[in-house]
């Protein structure tokens, strides 16, 4: 299925554009503080490790297309910084915060996508070279 993705760079860019869309939009919403948490909840952090994983993953199959693994770095850089800017943009939202835990959890959702696209192509190489060397 990733590879799919791969081979269809236009559509792999059009959902890394739509997940940056929809967390700008997101960001822009005020929503109600919660009284007596005391902290960030569940579901926020969910929301932030599991946004930024597909945002990072499909950035990264963007720029990488499967071959140029050094191309993950920049998908990385790229995501975190567009985490920060994410928290920039909150701190100018009526009823919003931007945090610093909330660019760390960005953060761990973009390592996790990064490894995750790393290793597998990392595994269809030595796969692809062992299958061929079979045959030889």
């Amino acid at each position: 299925m990733i590879s799919w993705f791969e081979k269809h760079i236009k559509i792999s860019w059009i959902i890394t554009i739509f997940i940056a869309i929809a967390i700008f939009y997101i960001s822009s919403l005020t929503f109600e503080q919660s009284t007596g948490s005391g902290g960030i909840g569940i579901k926020a952090i969910l929301y932030h490790i599991i946004v930024f994983f597909f945002f990072a993953f499909f950035l990264a199959i963007s720029l990488a297309r499967g071959k140029n693994i050094s191309l993950i770095f920049l998908a990385i850089i790229f995501s975190i910084l567009y985490g920060i800017s994410d928290e920039i943009h909150q701190s100018f939202v009526p009823g919003r915060v931007s945090s610093i835990s909330d660019v760390f959890l960005d953060s761990v959702g973009i390592i996790f996508a990064s490894l995750f696209y790393f290793i597998l192509i990392e595994y269809r190489q030595r796969f692809k070279i062992k299958k061929h060397s079979q045959y030889l």
